[in-house]
């Protein structure tokens, strides 16, 4: 008897993650990830939540020019390597972070943050590991849903952040 009481509370456990994550794919904003391998088998890994546009005026309304924005929705976007890196020229060790975004019209900056399990807003200030300038690029064709994603070339990736129609990036090599 007395086991089957103390697995009750196991079991519930289980069905409430069960019904989270079913539910995160139901938001308007659903999660997303990128990733980025290396040869040698390290990685880079990206989970944000992937908001749509909908008509909306996103940079320099939305999404403010000149402010710290969380790169997505929801929980902040974390951003896990097991491979030491350069970020932009700046040095990102091996570890789990978090990553957040300054836009303007002309350069944008990524903010590595050493806080990780944030829900995205407020920015938890004086955590910055580093501050790396992203190129600023208009799109093809207007962007709907937010996208991270890796453009792998050689030992490097390219980290890109697309919406609406402005496309930032910066280069991540393995050091």
């Amino acid at each position: 008897m007395q086991k089957r009481i103390a697995l009750l509370p196991i079991c519930v456990l289980i069905l409430a993650a069960l019904a989270c994550a079913q539910d995160k794919a139901k938001r308007p904003s659903p999660p997303a990830s990128a990733d980025c391998k290396f040869s040698d088998g390290k990685t880079i890994h990206v989970d944000y939540s992937s908001p749509r546009a909908k008509g909306r005026k996103i940079f320099g309304e939305l999404v403010p020019y000149g402010q710290v924005w969380r790169a997505g929705a929801n929980e902040a976007t974390t951003f896990v390597t097991t491979a030491n890196l350069s970020v932009g020229g700046r040095d990102v060790p091996a570890g789990s972070y978090t990553i957040f975004a300054i836009p303007n019209p002309d350069k944008w900056t990524l903010v590595v943050s050493k806080a990780t399990g944030e829900w995205g807003i407020p920015y938890p200030e004086n955590s910055d590991l580093t501050r790396a300038d992203m190129a600023v690029s208009k799109t093809s064709a207007p962007v709907e849903n937010f996208t991270i994603a890796f453009d792998q070339a050689g030992g490097k990736c390219t980290l890109r952040m697309e919406w609406e129609n402005t496309r930032a990036s910066v280069e991540i090599m393995q050091k």
